[in-house]
This record gives structure tokens, sequence and C-alpha cells, in this order.
């Protein structure tokens, strides 16, 4: 708590002096609101080395005779009991021996210690500079430990550290931040529901500085109130005083006697004899504003016996206020004796000295010696002024320290702030390459899922179409194996007949001979079979052979004659179809003589079949799949190829292209092609084998290979219910 035992008003330009420091207070109030975590950083104010060296730890304490104990001290122990003495001693104003115990509490405490000690360090080491005078110092001390219990959130502290400041801001003229500061420690105070008068005190001074009386006047009775309530008598005290000079400066002398009468008692009550006599100045000083120089005259009795009897030293202010009386009294010479000594008891640079200086000039006009009174007025005056100018040069010197402080603090925040801004653009950019990097993988992770998934469907497909090939092979197998049977019982059947009969297909090959056919072929057994039978015959009867061949797919019957390839004997060939279908045709051979008996063909031989309307029906629906999967076949080819029906001709192997007009032609094809074109004993198995040549060929979707696949089952259907295969 920081109240001036003896308070001096400034000189009224000096009090009344604008600051403009709102920048300063903005600042302050950022350092209040700053939060601190749970375990907080060294505050940088703290690591502010002391200017001059510190004294050894080890001496220091016994010099400043701290008492021994039995126990051996600690350093936390020894720093706690030399904050205690600095306390005293600048109490009791022995600044020099305060400074001193501070210093040996620094030395002692170094920098690792509790953050409370060095708080209490910091702040008593304000303390100090405030009672030297030495105020800008004093401020960088209470902010310091302003900041040092905001970073551990000691809300007791804090409101203390802010009346300090507030203190500290009143006595260098920025009363406006001074009233914001004590404001908040007031608020600070009041919510924790513990308000202490001096920060009250200090808000009225700062409104009577402000010269608003009502406002001083309403916190004074404030701050008295608090005191008692706290039993601090001499506080209460100091309050009594500073209401009188408040209603001494209104020009109510009877209260400000009613006011130091109650202070005067307070002091008495608590057995402050020092402090009594202060309050007889005032009384002394209240008497001669009325120009009552009786009452004076007791008053300054009273405090000669109270002087002597404690064997206490006159104040300055006293010594004014006496010789003021005894110039009144005529006893000028007196009064400046009085003075002169007064004012060599007092420092150099004293406030208190222009006063007395002023009053020395006024007792030696009344002595008669005008020419000293007017070089004491001026020398009163060249120190008013040169005290006026040092309070400026300090005021200025703190105003220029506390711009170069905010414009520091600015330049700081702006790198802060670009460092930020740098730093978030840095973690965006980073962001930003992960998110790159991320999607990169996400899209390589995509496309390897995608790709596995087409060689998976490539492999699903590749082992369907292998299955389908394989169920085609076994087909085909079982096909081959029963036409081999069938071709058996038809070998053995023809074998059993003594007339020359060959079974050939569309082409001209031979699929099977009797013995008679070949050996009026002139062949073996085996020869023919496989063989086109036009190479048995001759070269000039070969051109008539495949007319022949060509008409059998409409007619029911061909007869030629032709001559063997060796020319000894000419032969008569009839052709019929094979009742049984499939495009076969019965070629029956018999030598060219005349008289021969009218050769029975294998058709007439085998011929059972009933015409029924049923059959007629079987066989019209068995015609209609045909060319629907002729259709198919072609159509598939030609989209999954893109090529043409006479491609499929040539890679299949399967039709015959023929050269009509300069161009190829697959009309044998075709005819398959159209329901009224299609050749009345249709061969089926070379429709059915174009349609295995596209399925294995071709590449096609899922459907479309169902699709000409259940044609291709349909047709074989109706082979079977006919027993054509």
């Amino acid at each position: 708590m920081i109240v001036a035992p003896a308070r001096r008003r400034c000189s009224p330009p000096a009090r009344r002096r604008p600051l403009a420091l709102a920048a300063a207070c903005a600042a302050l109030f950022l350092i209040v609101i700053g939060g601190a975590s749970a375990a907080p950083p060294r505050v940088l104010c703290d690591a502010v080395p002391t200017p001059r060296p510190l004294p050894d730890p080890a001496t220091c304490p016994r010099r400043l005779g701290l008492p021994a104990t039995a126990a051996a001290p600690t350093a936390a122990s020894t720093a706690e009991a030399l904050l205690a003495q600095a306390r005293e001693r600048i109490g009791g104003g022995r600044f020099d021996e305060a400074g001193q115990a501070l210093d040996c509490a620094e030395a002692t405490l170094g920098r690792d210690a509790d953050w409370s000690l060095h708080y209490e360090l910091v702040r008593q080491r304000g303390i100090l500079a405030y009672r030297r005078e030495l105020i800008p110092e004093a401020l960088s001390r209470f902010e310091c430990a302003l900041k040092l219990s905001t970073a551990h959130e000691d809300r007791d502290a804090i409101a203390r550290d802010l009346k300090n400041v507030g203190s500290a801001l009143r006595r260098l003229g920025d009363f406006r931040g001074a009233l914001r500061t004590l404001t908040a420690s007031l608020r600070m105070q009041r919510a924790q529901g513990e308000v202490g008068g001096a920060v009250l005190n200090n808000i009225a001074d700062v409104y009577r500085e402000l010269d608003d009386s009502d406002e001083a006047t309403r916190h004074y009775r404030e701050a008295l109130a608090a005191f008692r309530a706290q039993n601090n008598r001499v506080e209460a005290g100091h309050v009594l005083e500073s209401l009188s000079e408040l209603s001494l400066d209104r020009g109510d002398a009877a209260q400000a006697q009613r006011w130091l009468q109650e202070a005067l008692q307070t002091y008495r009550e608590a057995g402050n004899r020092a402090y009594e006599l202060r309050v007889y100045a005032g009384l002394m000083r209240t008497a001669l504003s009325r120009a009552d120089l009786a009452q004076a005259r007791q008053w300054r009795q009273a405090a000669f016996a109270i002087a002597s009897e404690h064997k206490l030293g006159l104040p300055a202010s006293l010594q004014l206020q006496i010789a003021r009386s005894e110039r009144l009294e005529g006893r000028a010479d007196a009064a400046a004796e009085r003075l002169r000594a007064a004012i060599a008891a007092l420092p150099e640079g004293g406030v208190e000295r222009i006063a007395l200086l002023e009053e020395l000039s006024l007792a030696q006009e009344a002595a008669g010696d005008r020419a000293a009174a007017i070089a004491t007025l001026r020398g009163a005056h060249e120190q008013e002024r040169m005290l006026s100018r040092a309070q400026q040069d300090r005021q200025l010197g703190w105003l220029r320290t506390r711009f170069e402080t905010a414009e520091r603090d600015r330049t700081i925040a702006g790198l802060e702030s670009e460092n930020r801004l740098r730093r978030g653009e840095l973690r965006q950019r980073t962001l930003l390459l992960w998110l790159t990097l991320a999607a990169s993988l996400a899209a390589a992770l995509a496309v390897g899922l995608l790709w596995m998934r087409r060689r998976q469907r490539a492999r699903l497909l590749d082992a369907e179409r292998e299955v389908r090939e394989e169920e085609a092979l076994a087909r085909y197998r079982r096909e081959t194996e029963a036409l081999a049977e069938d071709r058996s019982l038809l070998q053995a059947l023809l074998d059993s007949r003594q007339d020359a009969v060959c079974l050939i297909d569309a082409e001209g090959q031979v699929l099977a001979a009797n013995r008679a056919a070949c050996e009026l072929l002139d062949a073996d057994a085996a020869s023919p079979v496989g063989q086109a039978l036009g190479d048995y015959l001759g070269e000039a009867d070969r051109e008539a052979w495949a007319a022949a061949l060509e008409g059998m797919e409409d007619a029911s019957e061909q007869t030629l004659a032709c001559a063997r390839r060796d020319g000894a004997i000419r032969l008569q060939a009839r052709l019929t179809p094979w009742l049984r279908g499939d495009g076969l045709i019965v070629l029956g051979l018999r030598e060219d003589v005349a008289g021969a008996v009218a050769m029975t063909g294998l058709s007439e031989a085998t011929a059972n079949s009933d015409d029924s309307a049923h059959d007629a029906h079987l066989r019209e629906d068995f015609r209609r799949a045909l060319v629907e999967l002729m259709l198919a076949v072609v159509e598939s080819w030609e989209r999954s190829t893109g090529s043409s029906r006479l491609e499929l001709a040539e890679r299949s192997r399967i039709w015959r292209v023929t050269v009509d007009d300069g161009r190829l032609r697959v009309r044998a094809m075709e005819r398959y092609l159209s329901l009224a074109r299609l050749p009345r004993r249709p061969r089926w198995r070379d429709v059915l084998r174009s349609a295995y040549y596209v399925l294995s060929h071709c590449t096609m979707t899922a459907q479309e290979r169902e699709d000409l696949q259940r044609r291709v089952d349909a047709a074989l259907a109706y082979t079977r219910r006919r027993a054509l295969v």
C-alpha cells in the first residue's frame, strides 16, 4: 500500500498539464487481461538484472544484522527475512538500508527460486523507487509485478499491482490513465468482496487532481469507512488530513479544523506522535487562514510540548507554520532564523524548500531587508523552476520510453503477425501437399483397384470362356463320336449292298463308300473317304459334276453320265438327297451298258419317313430356326469383328466362296439367310459349325453369347427330335 506520509501538491500548472497517454494505458490493460498457463514461463521483465553488482549472498545477511538460527537457513527463508527487513526500513524512511536488504535478497534468491519471492522483490523495489520519488522506475517495477501476478492468476496481487500502477501514473500526471487503472483495481476488489481503503484514497486523490471535489470527497469518505472497518487508524488519519486540505481548498476552514481535530484524536489513539505534529501544522494553517493568532499560538505550544516530551524533530510543514505565526506576531527575525535552520536541514532539491524560501523572503521583507527578500524569492523561484523542469524531464523521459516501448511492441507484434501469417501459409501449403499426396495415393489406389478388378473380370471371363470351350469341345467330341458311330453303321449298311453306293456331302466329299463303289471307281476301300469324288472322274466330266452338286440343293434327283478318270469305263451316276437330312447326297453308280437293270437308290431302300402333318410342321420350325441362327451368326460376326460375311466364309472355310462377274460371292451362305431361299435339304451341320466358329473366335457380351448359344441349342433340339444326328 502506497500512501505518502506527507502529501505535497504540485504547482497548478504542473497539476493541470494535459498528457496524452491513452496508448500506454491500453497496452497496460492488454497486459492485465493476458492469461497464463498452468506452468507459466518466466516473465521477461523479471529477467532484467539489477544495474549495480549484487553483494555476496553468503556474507550480506550477517552484515545486515539478520539473527542467526539454530537450523541451517534456506535461501527462501533468508530471502523472506530480508524482504521483511526491507519493508520495515522503507516504512521508517531508511531507503539506503532498504536498498541494501533488497540487493542481498536478490543475490540470495538467484534465478530459480519460487515466483512469489521474485514477485515480492520486484514489488518492494517499486515501492522503494516510489518513496525515493523515482516515479518512472517505480512504474516499471509495478508493471513488472503486474505481469508476474497476471501470469500466475493471483487476483489479490493483480488488484494490488493495479492500484500501485495507478498511483505511479497519477504522480506522473497521467490522471485519466491512473483513474482507469485504479477503477479496474477497485472493480476486482469488489468482485472478491474485499475492498481496500488505499485504492479508494488513491482514486480520491486523482479526482482531486482533476478538480472534481465532489467525487474526491465521496471516495475519501468511502476510504475512511474502509480504513476504520479494518481498524487502520494511521491510514484513516491520512484520509482525514486529505479531507481537511480539500475543505481548505474550498475555503471552508471550520470544516477543515473539524477534520484535523478528528485526525489528531485518531493519531493519539494509534500512539503516532510524529503524525500528531503534522496535524498541528494543519491546525495552525487553518487558524492563520482565519487570522486567529491566539488559536495558532495554542496549537504551536501544544506541538512544542509533544516534540519536547517525545524528543521528536519538528517536520518542515510545522516549521513553516510556526515561522508564519511568528512573522505575523512581529517576530520576523525569529521566523527568519527558524526558516534558515529548517532549510539547512532539508536535502537539496526538496519540494518543501520552495515554500520555506518563499516564507523566508516574506520574513526578510517584514524585517526590512528587501534586497535579501528579493534574492531569497528569486532563489525560491529558481528552485521551483528547476524542480518543474526536472519533473517535466522525467515525464518526457517516461513518455519517450513508453513511446519507444510501444513502437518496439508494435514492431514485435507486426513481426509476430507476419510470422503467424507465414506459419499459416506454411501449414496451408503443407496441408495442401499432404492432401495432394493423399489424393494421388487415393487415385493410384483407385486405379490399382480398377485394374485389379478388370484383371479379375478378365480372368473370370477367360475362365468362363474356357469352361464354355471345354463344354463345346466335349459336345463336339460327343457329336464326333456319335457321327463316327453313325458312319460305322452307315458303312456296314453300305457294305451289305451289292450295288455301288456312296454317301457324299454338298461339296462332293466322300463320306462313305461300299466295296462295290470302290471297285467301280478303281479305288481302295479307304481311299475315297475324305476325298472329292470329282477326282475319280474324267476331267471332261468334272464341270458337269460340279453343276449337278449345285443343283441338288433344290432338286430331288439328278442323273449324270460320266467317265472314270482312267477312261476305261463309262459310269452312270444317280444323285438323290438323303432322306435323313443334313444336305447329304446318296450317289448310286453303275456301268453305263445297255439293258442294265435300273439302280435302286439308298434313299428308296431306306425311305421309311412318315410324311405326316406333324412331321411337316416340325420340319418347317426347324428350317425357321436354322435361318434365325444363321442371321444371328452373321450379325454377331459383323458386330464383333467389323468384317463382312465374306471374310467369315473365308476364315472359317465352311462355306464355298465363288467368283461371279468378277466379284467374290458366298451364294451358298446367302441362301441360309432367308427362309424363302433356304434349300429343301439344308446343310444344318454347316450352320452349327459356323455358330461354333463365331462363339469361339469373337468377343461378345454375356447376353449376346447366351442368346446365340440359345439358338444353337434350339437347332440341336430339332435335330435330336427328328433323330437327325
